[in-house]
């Protein structure tokens, strides 16, 4: 795979890389489990870069893309193990789309992972405030003037998903837990189709002190909803994945909780970064073999 940088440490491989690029350079059935936020389309532009999936010139751009990087996937995760993405639904606009109304991402990332053979598996819904939502966004239907003006153009707040797919076939390492590890009470708040206790602030960003000159990530992923995903579907010293690593969200929580972490990321800003939190929490766990030698 072509590399521009990387940096290995104890329990994890930090590339700067392309990411499918960098996922069709590791061996078969390697990966225990992945989790990732991916770009939402063309919502959000990170680069430039014609390898960027966040500068896609249109939402089948993005598609196309993205499906490479599903197959590539499907090739490196263990059978029966997992993959979670987060994503939400995204807003249309007349500008862009020629109408106000939303595009059904998350069926889209759907459909595009059963298409390469994975077996939907599970969603929790991740609840936001819509007041934050509109002080944000402006946007029209959360605004409380379009209740008195036209009621009908209103809608509510779009929530977060973590949607979980499966890969066929039987796990060779069951991931099971003690009752002392996951009581009743612990289990049914992880059962529950919407998690309504996620605080939108724990992230990286927040948690971890920061340099001035360090590019603000536009939206990293709440690590809380990563320590979920990742004592629900894996083992200590699983290799988990990220092929979108930011600032190394994924990668901080999983070296805390005993994994070994592969991450890539394009932008040269946020690998920098991902590589200070990597090294920040890295455990006393052995090197990270070189899967991808």
């Amino acid at each position: 795979m072509k590399v521009l940088n990387e940096k290995i440490g104890n329990d994890y491989a930090m590339y700067h890389a392309d990411c499918v690029e960098g996922v069709s350079g590791l061996p078969d059935e390697s990966v225990g489990f992945s989790v990732f936020s991916p770009p939402f389309a063309s919502l959000y532009t990170y680069s430039n870069s014609d390898r960027d999936m966040g500068n896609s010139k249109d939402d089948g751009a993005f598609d196309i893309h993205f499906q490479f990087l599903i197959k590539e996937l499907y090739r490196v995760l263990k059978a029966g193990r997992l993959v979670s993405f987060h994503c939400m639904n995204l807003p249309t606009s007349k500008a862009h789309h020629g109408f106000i109304g939303i595009r059904d991402f998350r069926g889209d990332l759907i459909r595009m992972f059963e298409k390469e053979g994975f077996i939907f598996h599970s969603e929790v819904c991740i609840w936001k405030d819509p007041v934050t939502a509109m002080q944000r966004t402006k946007a029209l239907g959360l605004l409380h003037k379009t209740i008195r003006n036209d009621s009908s153009m209103s809608r509510q707040g779009i929530p977060d998903y973590l949607v979980t797919m499966r890969k066929p076939g039987k796990n060779p390492e069951p991931i099971a837990h003690t009752h002392e590890d996951f009581p009743v009470e612990l289990w049914q708040q992880y059962a529950s189709p919407v998690w309504m206790d996620i605080n939108p602030t724990d992230t990286l960003a927040f948690r971890e002190a920061r340099d001035e000159e360090d590019e603000r990530h536009i939206c990293p992923l709440q690590l809380q909803v990563i320590e979920r995903a990742l004592k629900l579907w894996s083992n200590p010293g699983d290799v988990v994945l990220s092929p979108f690593g930011g600032i190394g969200s994924e990668g901080y929580v999983s070296l805390q909780m005993g994994r070994k972490f592969i991450g890539f990321e394009l932008k040269e800003s946020y690998w920098k970064v991902a590589c200070k939190n990597l090294e920040a929490a890295r455990t006393s766990m052995g090197d990270l073999f070189d899967v991808a030698a």
